[in-house]
């Protein structure tokens, strides 16, 4: 059975949810039901930064891994992180699944900055994840709040987590992006 890993920030592992409902588990729900012979792994940390990601690969990725999925930055957009060091640590953490897991693939989750911080800042950090799926030639994953970032109905009483219908949706983008390459991993 194959492995695959999110390594990822609270909205991975499902801060404020029952894990069964996190959107992992609901990926696993999807995966099965498709018939894809997988284990997904919720790698998610609360907090968890891209710099913090790389730090925190080399032991993430100790088990096995036939697919990497990097939902990293977040937190980096949430505290003005220069988006040219993200983009740095995520090209590296690439590196590193590619050094550490040489038999695995990696796709990258896009991830986008509050607007509060500016247009230049938000622009910036979007294309961030876009230069960095293109330099390493990783699939670069929808944005994973799309519709989901902003609305009070999905999202858990601190604006920034979703609830479980919010979750619900973040599966299914997720899903639109993933299921080809499980496709492709197991041949189906």
């Amino acid at each position: 059975m194959s492995r695959v890993v999110f390594l990822g920030t609270s909205l991975t592992a499902g801060l404020g949810l029952d894990p069964d409902v996190a959107y992992p588990a609901l990926l696993q729900r999807k995966a099965d039901s498709a018939g894809y012979a997988v284990r997904i792994v919720n790698a998610g940390l609360s907090g968890e930064t891209s710099a913090g990601a790389l730090r925190r690969a080399g032991w993430v990725l100790d088990q096995p891994a036939s697919l990497v999925v990097l939902e990293v930055g977040a937190n980096d957009g949430l505290r003005g992180v220069d988006p040219d060091s993200t983009y740095a640590n995520i090209v590296a953490l690439v590196k590193v699944v590619r050094a550490q897991r040489p038999e695995a693939g990696v796709a990258l989750v896009q991830m986008e900055a509050p607007t509060n911080l500016g247009g230049s800042y938000t622009t910036r950090f979007h294309q961030a994840y876009v230069r960095a799926a293109k330099e390493t030639g990783v699939p670069l994953l929808p944005f994973l709040l799309e519709g989901v970032a902003g609305d009070a109905r999905l999202n858990q009483a601190d604006g920034i987590h979703p609830n479980p219908e919010g979750s619900k949706r973040v599966a299914d983008t997720v899903w639109r992006g993933l299921s080809p390459l499980l496709a492709q991993l197991t041949g189906g």
